[in-house]
């Protein structure tokens, strides 16, 4: 596995556009062939990829390792030491049950950790120019002025959704306005669909493209830590009333690390999985649950737009509803005459390289507009009134 992180991205290279004819004296077996790239070798993300980009992290991975590490030594321990013991006394079925919650746990956690999470393309130089001056124009006429200074774009659009306005701010780092219920990481440095949170002990963000996976992983790990906590105390007292406390301790040493370890975790774990049990029931996020984006505080006319009103329906519409394939399509070849979003600086990008970029982007078109055809995909940074139209009717 070879990961790759976010290297810089190139814009379109007019100079391989030959401007003269090949000299007949020039042999074609000479020519390099230039190997194709794939997209997540030149992600402009602080992400790492394995398997030739099918496997999608966070560049911070090491409270992920100590995830794995607490659920594989104390699942371990409690097989080894515990259940032979439990499956003789009491019944067979223990084991079976927690091998199978232990699998269901792993399972989820790998699926959220691996996965894209929901992360929003940027705007290439062209789509960003190109909305720079369209929101330019529209302030120009707003105003009654055409001032030939170049000014930046406003931060936030509005858009009506099921009755409530919705504010879709601009994110200088993507080019974009971020579509309703997004925001910018500021670790992984993307703007994700749907942000929860970014959760370091899964090593990912927490999107509209895992959340149902993180939830099932952080309920299984509930019922998994509350299995292994009460069988090893039932071992111990079975032992006990044998042998003595004291040397039931003795003599089940890792039945002593497992309560340890279950007893400081289960209260956090179980915690979390019922706050996130209310935000499914009521269709919130954690972010906008913390900066209180539907809080009745803010006015007895604010409430959430996306609630379905019914508890059930929220909780089908997080978790049965189908997954939205990926936008960034990471496995995918760069191709030569295709525009790629322009790298940041220091993870901001400021208007003024935005508008020196334009003006080189404008006159690299002026001689190579066969090779780069700008507006051909309509991204997120290159149709923005399409996004209010789309979730407003989704209602997502």
């Amino acid at each position: 596995m070879t990961p790759g992180g976010g290297g810089p991205m190139k814009d379109c290279e007019y100079s391989q556009i030959s401007t003269h004819s090949s000299s007949p004296m020039e042999s074609p077996h000479k020519k390099k062939k230039i190997a194709a790239r794939r997209k997540w070798e030149v992600f402009p993300g602080r992400n790492k990829f394995f398997c030739n980009g099918r496997i999608m992290m966070a560049r911070q991975t090491g409270v992920f390792y100590l995830t794995l590490v607490l659920i594989l030594v104390t699942s371990g321990l409690f097989f080894a030491f515990d259940c032979p013991y439990l499956a003789v006394k009491i019944t067979p079925a223990i084991p079976v049950v927690g091998g199978i919650l232990f699998f269901f746990v792993m399972g989820t956690l790998l699926r959220t950790s691996f996965s894209d999470p929901g992360v929003l393309p940027r705007a290439t130089p062209d789509e960003a120019a190109d909305l720079e001056r369209q929101i330019g124009n529209a302030e120009d006429i707003a105003n009654g002025t055409s001032s030939g200074g170049y000014r930046p774009p406003p931060r936030t659009r509005e858009v009506i959704i099921n009755g409530q306005t919705v504010k879709l701010k601009y994110c200088f780092t993507c080019k974009i306005f971020r579509p309703p219920r997004a925001s910018h990481c500021s670790l992984c440095d993307n703007c994700v669909e749907r942000f929860d949170h970014h959760c370091p002990w899964v090593g990912n963000c927490v999107g509209k493209r895992n959340y149902r996976f993180f939830y099932m992983f952080i309920l299984s790990l509930s019922f998994l830590t509350v299995f292994i906590f009460a069988f090893v105390i039932t071992h111990v007292i079975l032992r006990s009333q044998q042998t003595g406390f004291l040397n039931a301790l003795k003599d089940s040493p890792a039945s002593v690390l497992e309560a340890v370890v279950c007893f400081f975790s289960v209260w956090s774990i179980v915690g979390l999985s019922g706050f996130h049990t209310y935000l499914i029931s009521s269709n919130q996020t954690t972010n906008e649950d913390i900066k209180g984006s539907w809080s009745n505080k803010r006015g007895k006319e604010n409430y959430n737009p996306y609630s379905y009103g019914n508890i059930i329906t929220n909780c089908c519409a997080a978790l049965c509803g189908p997954i939205s394939p990926s936008l960034i399509d990471r496995r995918g070849f760069i191709q030569p005459d295709t525009p790629q979003p322009a790298a940041p600086t220091n993870g901001i990008t400021m208007y003024g390289a935005t508008q020196s970029q334009s003006n080189m982007v404008r006159g690299q078109r002026q001689h190579g507009e066969a090779a780069c055809h700008h507006g051909q995909s309509l991204g997120p940074g290159f149709s923005q009134e399409s996004w209010g139209r789309i979730y407003a009717a989704q209602a997502l």
